[in-house]
């Protein structure tokens, strides 16, 4: 299979884990723990980057950097947080989910917020244009996941909002449907049963105590992290800080894993990865 054929596949099969990657290394380490997918995290890229995300502050050649090179150092299937196509316009818009194609991603997501806050969320029948576009340029070579923000934006009827645009957004073509911030079992229910689409959830949120059996059980397929690895992965660093700074002691690495246990994990993926090259296909 081509990179996207696997992952639509993964999509019809059954629920799986899709984490979140932010750069190649993060990317192989989780590769080679056995994920059959991984997406891109605009919001790790933009914490990378010492930046804002979801506010314009990463460039297009920036993510699409990011997306090539994360998908080109795993073989698995790469699905890219795309914002909202980097652009505004749906003619704009198809023509950079070509370049994220080209940038060998097999999904990426269109959002629906404009990010800019005076805005907020593009109107409805533009953002489904939008999404029409996308899926359009795209074809079978990339899934498009279409996403409604009302939620993570905290609009006072966010999930009314969410369950009316993700039904749009799926009449007009998106293979999956994604509203970051839901969380109560029934309204998951609600999303899978009334969109009539691949249902995206994100999980990994504080006091969302969610398990792998309890979202395959309310039909959700795919399940992804946003920025929650990249996130945890600051405690550490944020409580190392504090302990040279405050304390004066350097205790910090003892529960780290060894340099040689993370490079034994990186020649793994590349492993992997240089097989399939000889063998003439990344799948």
């Amino acid at each position: 299979m081509d990179p996207a054929a696997a992952f639509f596949d993964l999509h019809e099969r059954g629920t799986f884990i899709m984490p979140n990657a932010w750069d190649p290394g993060s990317a192989r380490i989780l590769a080679a723990k056995g994920f059959q997918a991984l997406g891109t995290t605009s919001g790790g890229l933009a914490c990378s980057l010492g930046r804002t995300d979801a506010m314009r502050e990463v460039s297009l050649e920036e993510a699409l950097d990011n997306i090539a090179a994360i998908a080109t150092a795993v073989d698995v299937p790469v699905s890219a947080d795309f914002e909202n196509g980097y652009a505004d316009e749906p003619e704009d818009v198809a023509a950079n989910v070509r370049r994220c194609v080209e940038a060998g991603a097999a999904g990426c997501s269109i959002e629906d917020w404009t990010g800019d806050p005076t805005r907020g969320l593009y109107d409805e029948n533009l953002a489904a244009e939008r999404v029409a576009a996308a899926v359009e340029a795209a074809g079978r070579d990339i899934v498009i996941t279409a996403r409604c923000e009302a939620l993570i934006h905290r609009y006072p009827d966010g999930f009314a909002m969410a369950l009316q645009r993700l039904g749009r957004f799926a009449q007009v073509g998106a293979h999956c449907v994604y509203a970051p911030g839901v969380m109560a079992p029934n309204e998951i229910t609600r999303l899978v049963k009334e969109t009539g689409a691949p249902v995206n959830q994100l999980v990994g949120l504080n006091g969302f105590g969610a398990t792998m059996a309890q979202m395959e059980s309310l039909g959700i397929r795919r399940l992804s992290v946003g920025t929650s690895l990249m996130r945890a992965t600051y405690g550490p660093l944020l409580a190392a800080a504090e302990e040279m700074q405050t304390v004066g002691t350097f205790t910090f690495p003892d529960n780290a894993p060894s340099g040689g246990a993370i490079l034994k994990l990186f020649k793994a993926g590349a492993a992997a990865h240089q097989k399939q090259e000889r063998a003439g296909s990344r799948y």
